[in-house]
């Protein structure tokens, strides 16, 4: 099925969007590696597939494969057929824990396992801190080399609100393996796993000249959210106050 998908869906892309790419030579033709990438887009984890001979596996959540009747069928036959792996969230240490499982599986396997350190896509383009759990752990338990991944301008292609795609060629930045055999059974070290993603994440950033953020992606979202909801109940109370103030005059 991934075979079929990649061409339906990722030949189109190529023909429509022509995304470009810098070292596909970094990709190794065999054996396991994980693929570190930023994530501006919902498009990325279809656009590197596309550009790629091999096959890549990345995460998604478990919601995407178990929603009932004919739409949710279609949906989970289509995120299995371009190779994502249902993640359940529930639990206490939820997706992590499922994403270190799933990575393992799929690189012992001698597969490409894609990951998007930051957690969540990026809500400003730029790029914020990794989180060390999956990442770090995975690597460390399969000694696989982590390849540095840079998305450009995939965000430009969709912005949240469009309906129609812009048609505009998005990037691909490859760097070269990183080899973290130096930490090799530390992955219980938590200074080990934050000194891991921030090499990985560094090496992202100097690839895709992104702005970096020292904070979690998901807490800059909190943020954002917090801001837009006070500048509504500000904007309604100013509109509240001068509805009171016209109706005092008449």
């Amino acid at each position: 099925m991934y075979g079929t998908m990649k061409v339906a869906i990722g030949g189109p892309l190529k023909v429509a969007f022509r995304p470009w790419v810098e070292g596909l030579e970094n990709i190794p033709a065999t054996g396991p590696a994980i693929l570190a990438s930023n994530h501006l887009s919902f498009s990325d984890s279809f656009f590197l597939p596309a550009v790629l001979d091999r096959k890549v596996t990345f995460i998604a959540k478990a919601e995407y494969f178990t929603t009932p009747g004919v739409k949710g069928r279609l949906t989970a036959a289509f995120f299995k057929g371009v190779g994502q792996l249902p993640v359940d969230r529930s639990g206490a240490r939820g997706a992590g824990e499922a994403a270190v499982r799933s990575g393992i599986e799929v690189l012992e396997r001698g597969e490409l396992f894609g990951i998007y350190p930051e957690g969540t896509r990026s809500p400003d383009g730029r790029l914020y801190r990794g989180k060390p759990g999956g990442l770090a752990r995975v690597a460390l338990a399969t000694g696989a080399p982590v390849i540095p991944v840079a998305m450009i301008d995939t965000e430009k292609i969709q912005p949240p609100g469009q309906v129609v795609p812009k048609l505009m060629r998005p990037g691909i930045r490859i760097g070269r393996p990183l080899d973290f055999s130096r930490y090799q059974g530390m992955e219980h070290d938590r200074f080990v796993l934050r000194a891991l993603t921030d090499e990985v994440m560094y090496e992202i950033m100097k690839l895709s000249g992104q702005e970096y953020v020292d904070m979690y992606a998901t807490a800059a979202k909190r943020q954002i959210a917090e801001a837009a909801k006070a500048a509504k109940a500000a904007k309604d109370a100013e509109k509240a106050e001068k509805a009171g103030k016209k109706q005092a005059g008449q």
